[in-house]
């Protein structure tokens, strides 16, 4: 029998300190139980009659501040745009290249095939959602009959009940159970993060492999955009002073050539990494929060730059300045296209925060599947486009980069535009993930009742959280391999492996605590456990084959 961690403390990424008890991480009793003793012990016992969620970093889409409450409501068609938003990063500006170096059939066939699997682990997590919200439903059922039980056997020990009050001490528990009758338990109605399921369907080592697990894909993350941003400015910036309109565009440059005088390109993207650093790096010592009107300003922003590109890369193919002719197939270029892929698909983090507000679930599953659809066919545009309108060994690392040539767009304006765009988005999203991080190693290493001294608290975990991703975006600006392993190995464990074993304990849980016959009306399509073990089987062979394939490509250099 597994131990349900009692008491996790999931984490407030603007507020780490105020940790609190997660919610039901006790499986409750199938029914309500009259509690034997005095009125003075089952005070004792009484439970708070609304239990607050902790709020849990995993969430992505709003990392900051607190958001374990619902929100405001909106429509299905609106959740669906968020998670359109969502899905559609900044990882989709590598698929190109990895696309281009993997072969277009491999490419398409792997990208529709990893956007299924994403797909299954959506519906595991939202069935597992929905667990969560029965056994707190449950929990509170509970804690109210019990209330009501206190009640009617204080009126009976004063002894002084008059008529009015006996009937309505009679009559209260036939309503609440005729309204809670109404209820469908399985509703997703409280914001459950994936911390907290954690912490409610796994044991102590389950919980702390899921910090560990976000940790490392935070850290990834950190690296990725710790190098996309000096990057992108050198490769813009130096452009600038050595290339005009009538030079070569394929010229490949190195990091030793020259940028500006005596500096090499490589000491402009380390300059560019320190001013980085040292601009959004004591974000890491403080809270941040992202605001809704910075969310929508970077949205569109992405937007208008994907559009952009799309549009000019087929008025260069119409044109007949088509220089891409990709390969069918290249498996050496497989393993970063896996982890590009998997990257590029990740939303289950932050399920909770988009799934809850959506004010109709009826068809929540249709919405989640027609939004995959859209993806996949987003993703298919825009790396199709890109191989074949440009050579194979040009496309840049990140696809921005090849229109801020003046050979592809004569404005200046839209070239800088382009190829600055990641560096403002991914700007303002360093110190919240960067936050996130710092609070996910307080909850690993928090124990109930415990306090950090200030220097651990603001000094420490601050530092460890800062100091990898710089020190590995010094060491290589390779965004394709950084996305790549990131994806392959943290992304693997919590687009596959969490939602498996979450949705597979969740329905033992379930069974446990409300009865064999129960049937959650958010359960996946692919209810029957060989799907579960299809994701885990998956997951590791994919795992071994990246390891592999690295392993392997380091001995033959």
């Amino acid at each position: 029998m597994r131990a349900a961690r009692a008491g996790a403390g999931q984490l407030a990424p603007a507020a780490a300190e105020g940790l609190e008890a997660a919610a039901g991480s006790q499986p409750p009793c199938r029914c309500p139980v009259r509690r034997e003793g005095s009125h003075r012990s089952r005070r004792k016992e009484k439970k708070p009659k609304e239990t607050r969620l902790p709020t849990d970093p995993s969430s992505l889409l709003e990392m900051a501040g607190e958001i374990t409450e619902t929100g405001e409501l909106y429509s299905p068609y609106v959740g669906l745009v968020y998670m359109f938003n969502l899905i559609v990063g900044t990882g989709a500006l590598t698929m190109p290249k990895a696309f281009a170096t993997a072969g277009w059939l491999v490419s398409l066939v792997l990208l529709v095939f990893l956007g299924f699997m994403s797909f299954v682990t959506t519906t595991f997590v939202i069935e597992a959602m929905a667990a969560a919200n029965a056994q707190l439903h449950w929990k509170r059922m509970e804690n109210h009959q019990e209330e009501e039980e206190e009640d009617s056997s204080t009126a009976s020990d004063s002894d002084v009940l008059v008529q009015d009050n006996y009937e309505r001490a009679e009559k209260r528990p036939i309503l609440s159970v005729q309204r809670r009758g109404s209820l469908n338990l399985f509703e997703i109605t409280d914001r459950v993060e994936m911390g907290q399921m954690a912490s409610m369907f796994f044991n102590k080592v389950g919980v702390n492999l899921f910090y560990f697990c976000i940790i490392i894909y935070l850290y990834g993350d950190l690296a990725i955009y710790a190098a996309a941003v000096p990057f992108s400015l050198m490769q813009v910036t130096c452009a600038t002073g050595n290339e005009s309109c009538g030079v070569e565009a394929d010229t490949k440059h190195n990091d030793t050539d020259p940028c500006w005088g005596p500096l090499r390109r490589v000491d402009a993207y380390r300059i560019y990494l320190a001013v980085f650093t040292l601009l959004l790096g004591p974000f890491t010592f403080f809270d941040v929060q992202k605001t809704k009107y910075l969310q929508i300003l970077t949205s569109l922003m992405r937007w208008v730059a994907f559009a952009i590109m799309i549009v000019l890369a087929l008025v260069r193919i119409g044109n007949g300045h088509r220089e891409g002719h990709p390969p069918l197939a290249d498996f050496s270029g497989i393993r970063n296209l896996f982890g590009v892929c998997v990257y590029s698909f990740m939303c289950q983090h932050s399920l909770p925060s988009l799934v809850t507000p959506v004010s109709s679930k009826r068809h929540l599953t249709r919405l989640v599947f027609l939004d995959y659809v859209l993806i996949l066919a987003f993703y298919g545009l825009l790396c199709f486009t890109a191989i074949f309108c440009f050579r194979g060994d040009s496309l840049m690392d990140m696809y921005t980069l090849n229109f801020a040539r003046c050979d592809v767009v004569s404005l200046a304006a839209v070239r800088f535009f382009l190829g600055l765009f990641p560096v403002f988005t991914i700007s303002t999203n360093f110190p919240i993930i960067a936050v996130t991080l710092r609070n996910n190693w307080k909850t690993l290493f928090h124990r109930d009742g415990g306090t950090y001294p200030w220097v651990v608290d603001r000094v420490v975990f601050p530092t460890i959280t800062l100091l990898p991703p710089v020190l590995v975006a010094f060491c290589t600006h390779d965004l394709e391999s950084l996305v790549g392993i990131t994806g392959a190995y943290a992304g693997t464990g919590i687009q596959y492996v969490i939602p498996a074993f979450l949705v597979y304990h969740s329905r033992k849980d379930t069974q446990l605590a409300l009865g064999y016959g129960t049937i959650n009306k958010h359960r996946s399509p692919f209810r029957h456990a060989f799907w579960v073990g299809f994701v885990l089987l998956w997951a590791f062979s994919c795992f071994f084959f990246v390891t592999a394939n690295i392993v392997l490509s380091e001995t033959k250099v």
